[in-house]
């Protein structure tokens, strides 16, 4: 992480995420990753980002674990950029930020829905409590200190 980043942030869940996730390009390479894209030209294709940026996502992808990179192609070799268990556990982080831009919306003015692929029908996403199944934004929940959080953490959360 950065020097300039806050000692209490180092530590912060939401923080180091950002680390990994946080540029508007990459978002969009893990959205065309879980439309089944995988290969340097399609997503230079979607995105429009520069060959010299898409690099440097992807190399950044690939360094923090998110995308693994396969030859798929020996002469010349060709690269492919596949998602690692660690970058699909991160779907249900796309289809939130989704959901959420599209609550914003009336239903005929949303371009992109998520639906069961079994019967069409379009699906609300929401991020519950398995205990309670209560959703997560109910004030009830909060955030507090964790096990391994320093004393700035712990200060914020007191």
């Amino acid at each position: 992480m950065p020097a300039r980043v806050r000692v209490e942030d180092r530590e912060c869940p939401l923080s180091t995420a950002m680390a990994y996730v946080g540029e508007w390009w990459t978002i969009l390479i893990l959205h065309d990753c879980f439309d089944g894209y995988t290969r340097f030209d399609q997503f230079q294709e979607n995105i429009g980002l520069s060959s010299s940026m898409l690099t440097a996502r992807l190399r950044t992808l690939v360094d923090n674990g998110v995308l693994e990179r396969r030859a798929y192609q020996e002469r010349p070799v060709r690269h492919e950029y596949v998602l690692t268990d660690l970058g699909r556990s991160l779907r249900p982080v796309l289809v939130a930020m989704a959901a959420w831009r599209n609550a914003q919306l009336a239903p005929a003015d949303r371009a992109m829905v998520l639906v069961d692929a079994e019967t069409g029908r379009e699906v609300e996403p929401a991020v519950v409590d398995p205990e309670t199944g209560l959703d997560v934004s109910d004030p009830r929940f909060v955030f507090a200190a964790g096990p391994a959080a320093g004393e700035q953490m712990r200060a914020r959360y007191a």
